[in-house]
């Protein structure tokens, strides 16, 4: 593929063939570090003798760097160079990062970047690491604060083939007369240009007050807010990035989380981390925290409200210490001729004491026989005389291994799991019964029947991981470690010390499916997590640090200060690091106009982000009736996708999802993408179409805001249809 010829700006065309040859060596630089690579690890395994014990660590360990080199020179192939910094004289610290190519400025420095550093032969740098300091004034670097910096280049590529440059100059008076500057700005330039299906990988064009937050303390808490389109997730993904490469042994052996809003969501992004190097992050959406449970629903807004308050919490402790649904209410036991028993009364009273500390049911388990032992223990001293009592050790081991007994215990202590204990609030009984007094009776009555054991909804998750917690875990007997080398007994398989060093890293950070101690989470969309799902997420990093980015303005949950305390109590008392973020660089300024006159019309308070750049093309409104709704809906579709190189997102009502999803079956354009409102959040499209705005907007308390977030995912162009326009702002005077 060859790069495209810019006849009417030849300017640019040159500077693309010369930044093409640096790119051309960098990749030649890169074939023959493979190749080395590969040799010297094919060259580790075919050594057949080692001599000493030394040779054979040496030989194992070369073998092992080898490999680990190789998958990261592969991984990085695809526009590995995207940036040139031209320094002045006096910025320039040492020749440690000097690319060996003539400097723009004369003294200065010419330094590229990229997704992994290189040198040449002769070891002087070809490629600086984004990650590295050396890398910083790329993102950090401002007109007013230069750091240096007298132009800053970001390369567009394809493979090994430079598309195009683009150029900010931030040291006028520091520049040659003669050097070229290309472009309006590399930042513009990219928000200008289709998206693709997945996130864009911002590495390039990171401006400064998101490179704050992205280089923020590695521990504590950080904390950053910001409107539509100023990049919150990008930073939260590059940050995550970022905290890898600087202390890889911490977030690598430990891990790191990454929690979204949707599984949409999270489709969305999960290919920004592999393109920045990075391919041990833990990407969850919130539906998928807790192992093998699928939720795909959601509930309505006034029963989500409740599933997700904290008095939940309360709720679920008092169901699980209930009675379990059809266990024995009594239990008679022969012994030395006399009949020992137990009433409901008398196990009833034995369940209360065993969980009156707390429900860890499970965890009780052994227990709860230990009492029911005492209880009968206790009878037979009053019913035998002393010449036939026995001892308790002596009477628990008769009674235990008794087949009554064990039948008995299965039964009235079963080994519970989460599922269970929710399906028994499908019961009204149980349900008021687990309620009473913590919820009002309206309340009561909207869970009635929100629960099925058959289909989870997004808000059930977060109340059976609660239920895990307030179930506890029974006692696990410990297992001799298999050696994974034995063979037979005084046998074990041949292996070279790397083999024996992998297996034991492996061993070391080898983690449970339902792991439960990051090193590090990430929280994206924070201002939608209720506080049962702060709980949730909050069990997943008891020792971590935090990034949390979120935008109170696009909230969905309506007790802000109920959410605020579960945060809290998740993120513990931490150090806190606070960044704003006030530029949108997503938006055209008017689609985002159209976005901030609905938001402000109800809630004028709120602080927004400045749209930055003006595409020319008003959004576009179509009012219509039903019976017309289908044919214009596909047609607007149609015409932005013909407008539009990149995606284009069709966002509903929620509950008109499955029905707008039918009406593009068999398009046949993968552009295309079909969201409900909810789903819509921390998305980006090029064009949008959203489909009955009204309706949106009228999807409980918080839909006014929901209506914000659907009218600010697009790029490019904006299209809404409905039949009603009362949602649409009076016009300006």
């Amino acid at each position: 593929m060859s790069a495209p010829v810019h006849d009417s700006d030849p300017i640019r065309q040159v500077e693309i063939d010369n930044e093409q040859r640096y790119v051309d060596r960098v990749y030649t630089r890169l074939g023959e570090l493979r190749r080395t690579v590969a040799e010297a690890e094919k060259a580790g395994y075919g050594m057949s003798r080692v001599g000493t014990h030394g040779s054979l660590v040496e030989r194992d360990a070369m073998v092992f760097h080898a490999a680990r080199r190789r998958h990261a020179l592969d991984a990085e192939y695809e526009g590995l160079v995207f940036g040139r910094l031209d320094l002045a004289p006096e910025a320039r610290r040492s020749d440690e990062y000097s690319s060996p190519v003539e400097p723009a400025v004369p003294g200065g420095e010419a330094r590229y970047i990229g997704r992994l550093g290189l040198r040449d032969e002769e070891h002087e740098s070809l490629v600086v690491d984004w990650r590295a300091p050396a890398a910083a004034p790329f993102y950090r670097a401002t007109p007013t604060d230069r750091m240096g910096v007298v132009r800053r280049r970001t390369l567009r590529s394809s493979g090994e083939t430079v598309l195009d440059v683009e150029d900010d100059l931030l040291d006028p008076a520091a520049a040659p007369q003669d050097m070229p500057v290309v472009g309006d700005g590399a930042l513009l330039a990219t928000l200008s240009r289709a998206t693709g299906h997945g996130m864009r990988d911002i590495v390039a064009t990171i401006q400064r007050e998101q490179d704050d937050a992205i280089r923020s303390p590695a521990l504590g808490v950080t904390l950053v807010r910001g409107g539509p389109g100023t990049g919150k997730t990008a930073v939260a993904l590059h940050r995550a990035a970022y905290l890898l490469y600087a202390d890889r042994n911490r977030f690598e052996s430990g891990g790191v989380l990454v929690v979204g809003p949707s599984e949409v969501f999270v489709n969305y992004v999960s290919r920004v981390l592999p393109s920045l190097g990075e391919e041990t992050v833990t990407l969850r959406s919130l539906a998928q925290v807790v192992e093998d449970v699928t939720a795909t629903r959601h509930d309505p807004n006034e029963i989500a409200a409740v599933k997700g308050s904290l008095r939940m919490a309360r709720v679920l402790a008092r169901a699980v210490r209930d009675a379990v649904p059809g266990t024995p209410d009594r239990f008679r036991v022969l012994y030395r001729g006399q009949l020992l028993q137990l009433d409901r009364r008398a196990l009833d009273e034995i369940r209360r004491d065993l969980l009156a500390p707390g429900p860890r049911r499970n965890a009780v388990r052994a227990k709860a026989a230990g009492h029911v032992l005492d209880a009968l223990w206790r009878q037979s001293l009053q019913l035998l005389p002393a010449h036939r009592q026995q001892t308790r050790e002596e009477f628990a081991s008769e009674i235990a291994s008794n087949r009554e007994f064990i039948q008995f215990m299965g039964a009235w202590w079963p080994l519970l799991t989460p599922q269970t204990v929710l399906g028994w609030l499908t019961d009204p009984k149980r349900l008021r019964r687990s309620c009473d007094g913590i919820l009002s009776r309206v309340e009561i009555d909207r869970l009635a029947g929100a629960f099925n054991p058959d289909g989870y909804t997004v808000a059930d998750v977060a109340l059976l991981d609660e239920l895990d917690d307030l179930l506890g875990k029974p006692p696990v007997r410990k297992r001799a470690r298999r050696d994974p080398y034995h063979v037979a007994d005084g046998i074990r398989e041949l292996t070279t010390y790397a083999d024996r060093m992998a297996a034991a890293r492996a061993a070391a950070t080898e983690r449970p499916e339902d792991y439960r101690d990051y090193a590090h989470v990430v929280v994206d969309e924070a201002q939608d997590v209720s506080p049962m799902q702060w709980r949730m997420i909050g069990r997943r990093g008891p020792h971590a640090s935090w990034t949390i980015v979120g935008d109170p303005a696009q909230a969905a949950w309506t007790d802000a200060a109920e959410a605020a305390r579960a945060m809290e109590a998740a993120i513990g008392t931490r150090r806190r690091s606070e960044y704003t973020l006030t530029t949108n660089y997503r938006n055209a300024a008017e689609i985002f106009d159209l976005a901030a006159a609905v938001i402000r019309r109800a809630e004028p308070q709120l602080e927004l982000p400045t749209a930055v750049r003006s595409s020319g093309m008003l959004p576009v409104h179509h009012t219509v009736a039903p019976s017309d709704l289908r044919d214009l809906t596909v047609r607007a579709a149609s015409q932005v996708l013909a407008e539009v190189a990149g995606t284009v997102g069709v966002i509903t009502p929620m509950e008109m999802r499955a029905e707008v999803a039918g009406w593009f079956t068999g398009a046949g354009d993968e552009r295309l993408q079909v969201v409900g409102s909810l789903e819509a959040k921390g998305m980006e499209y090029d064009g949008v179409i959203v489909v009955e705005p009204s309706a949106i907007r009228d999807e409980g308390r918080s839909g006014v805001r929901t209506l914000y977030v659907a009218l600010s995912r697009a790029t490019q162009r904006l299209t809404t249809v409905g039949t009603d326009a009362s949602w649409l702002p009076p016009s300006p005077s």
